[in-house]
């Protein structure tokens, strides 16, 4: 990989991750860390330049002549490892934010850059810019036992160096410069404080951190192995949901970042720092698939913590904490490529959609199969949850794509209250929720389907659509298969499902919707209804296509693995806010299914 900026921006595909269970950075494949949020994932950020080159700030680390890159992961690990190359020789940086555990009285957040010569000499440049709260706040630049410290109200990041070159402060960076030659290391490292004192770490202390790092996720992965196909595809996916896990409380942030658009230009901007009601089924089915009980568990609690607060209606998301206040604003940042508004926060929590009620249910019902039971207090509210489904499911929503026109009645929605019933009544009849209302949810369930195969199917297009009495496709109906509305032999599903390969697919792409949203501008091709699609061919015995399908999937990850949102499919550039919990459940999702359908052993 040749590194390449243009404007101050690389690609989105040329962006890796790492993190420590409560905050994650970006790395571009030219070593610079251009988004960083201190001290949680959704925090403001101290590094912002994916969005703002100018403005947001960031930590660079490079090679002062000419370079090539290659990146991987260390194997079964969430540590990034950077090899530049020179025309004088390689270096290798080894890129961490280091976790927990080890002992020592360590800072609240470490990130450390270690740097080893490979081949011959190559000289390098290293540059700390860090601009606390979307570069909006002042910051001081002081030393501490000659130690540069950087000061932000109750914010504070020091920059220890060993071996990395004299540290120069400026009035707004720190920076280095360093000749590496083979079989020398050299480290950087920056602590972070949050209102507590700034623990400033010794050169023995980081190298015993970064050792039981790197052991930390060696030893998880070894835990969670699978054999299925796509191993690594699936692997890779996992821990790159591990770095979505918000450790603190169990909740999954649905992307690491903010305002990366889907369409570059567009207005199609948001902040995706938080956990989606929508996403809970995929996140308990593919953890449970994957042998994580521990985060299954977790997720689940915090999901009910959260729900609760608002109950008996839903919140479309929650922050990572726990609450249902996420208001909308925009910063006064350029954006990637210049697409503008930047947003912090999601008006979208606002919005009713009447999925979710589905969605949570059959997150229940899913957590009771595993747990063989429900406690009281939660049988109780997903029982006064499907009494709400039958006095709501009439009205029309915003659907599951948060669309910002005016409300519909969107078929995906009617499916899920279908579900709701579906599982709330199911329960009831195995004893695992009080029987105080199944004759009211039966009645309501027949009412929803009546609804929807009167008023959500074509007879002249052979299809369900997108909503009543629409003509448009939308291919969020592929999750009434996956979800159970209908079962796969059924004539109408599997007419639907050929109907979406025929109209919303382009080659592997998949595009969630035909028809108006409210919004202007176009995006790009929604990767997770590409895997919803694989997984409906497996289930509806055309395993030879999903299979295809799949192995076309895969190859569009990026060199490290991971996946965005959205993909061009005219230029393969990756869209939207990265990487994407929704994409990379999917994938898990679609590989265990196809397994399960080809008669693989998974696990």
């Amino acid at each position: 990989m040749t590194a390449f900026r243009s404007d101050g921006h690389v690609p989105l595909r040329d962006y890796a991750v790492i993190g420590d269970g409560r905050s994650a950075a970006l790395i571009a494949a030219d070593g610079s860390v251009d988004w960083l949020g201190l001290p949680d994932l959704d925090s403001p950020s101290v590094f912002a330049a994916v969005l703002d080159p100018a403005r947001g700030g960031r930590f660079v680390l490079e090679p002062e002549e000419p370079f090539t890159a290659a990146r991987r992961y260390l194997p079964g690990t969430n540590v990034l490892e950077t090899t530049f190359t020179t025309g004088r020789g390689s270096v290798r940086v080894t890129d961490s934010l280091t976790l927990e555990g080890d002992g020592t009285l360590g800072p609240m957040r470490e990130l450390q850059r270690r740097l080893d010569g490979v081949a011959g000499t190559v000289p390098l440049r290293w540059s700390v810019q860090p601009r606390f709260g979307y570069g909006a706040r002042r910051a001081r630049i002081t030393r501490r036992a000659g130690v540069p410290v950087v000061v932000a109200g109750g914010d504070a990041l020091a920059v220890c160096t060993w071996d990395a070159g004299e540290p120069v402060c400026a009035d707004r960076a720190i920076s280095g410069r360093l000749e590496l030659a083979r079989g020398r290391r050299a480290l950087v490292a920056m602590p972070f404080a949050h209102q507590e004192p700034l623990v400033l770490p010794t050169r023995s202390e980081c190298d015993t951190r970064m050792e039981h790092t790197v052991a930390a996720w060696r030893g998880w992965t070894r835990e969670h192995a699978y054999e299925g196909m796509w191993r690594d595809a699936v692997l890779r996916s996992a821990l790159a949901l591990k770095l979505l896990i918000f450790a603190p409380s169990g909740a999954i942030a649905a992307a690491v970042t903010s305002s990366l658009p889907e369409q570059v230009g567009g207005e199609r901007n948001w902040d995706y720092r938080f956990s989606w009601v929508r996403d809970s089924v995929f996140t308990l089915d593919a953890l449970l698939r994957l042998g994580c009980p521990a985060e299954a568990d977790a997720y689940f609690w915090w999901l009910m913590h959260a729900t609760q607060l608002t109950h008996p209606r839903l919140r479309v998301l929650y922050r990572l904490d726990g609450g249902g206040h996420a208001p909308e604003r925009t910063l006064p940042l350029e954006g990637y490529q210049g697409s503008r508004p930047v947003r912090t926060g999601n008006a979208a929590g606002a919005q009713v959609q009447l999925d979710t009620y589905g969605e949570l249910l059959q997150t229940g019902w899913l957590y009771a199969g595993a747990a063989g039971r429900l406690d009281g207090d939660l049988a109780r509210r997903l029982a006064e949850l499907a009494d709400f489904v039958c006095a709501a499911w009439r009205r029309p929503d915003s659907g599951i794509w948060e669309v910002r026109s005016e409300p519909l009645h969107f078929t995906h929605s009617k499916m899920m209250c279908w579900v709701a019933l579906d599982r709330a009544i199911d329960l009831s009849e195995r004893g695992l929720i009080q029987d105080r209302g199944s004759a009211r949810w039966r009645l309501a369930r027949t009412q929803v389907r009546d609804f929807v195969e009167t008023r959500c199917f074509s007879s002249r297009r052979r299809c369900y659509t997108r909503s009543a009495g629409s003509s448009e496709l939308d291919a969020a109906v592929l999750l009434g298969l996956l979800h159970g509305y209908a079962p796969p032999g059924d004539p109408r599903m599997r007419a639907t499902v050929d109907a979406v390969g025929r109209e919303l697919r382009h080659g592997p792409f998949v595009d969630r919707y035909s028809g108006e949203d409210g919004l202007g501008g176009t995006e790009g091709a929604f990767l997770a209804c590409s895997f919803w699609l694989a997984e409906c061919l497996a289930l509806t015995g055309r395993l030879d296509e999903a299979v295809a399908l799949m192995d076309d999937l895969v190859g569009l990850a990026n060199d490290v693995g991971l996946y965005g949102e959205e993909i061009d499919p005219d230029t393969g550039a990756f869209l939207g806010n990265l990487p994407q919990g929704l994409s990379h459940l999917a994938l898990i999702n679609a590989a265990c299914a196809i397994g399960s359908a080809a008669g693989e052993a998974v696990g």
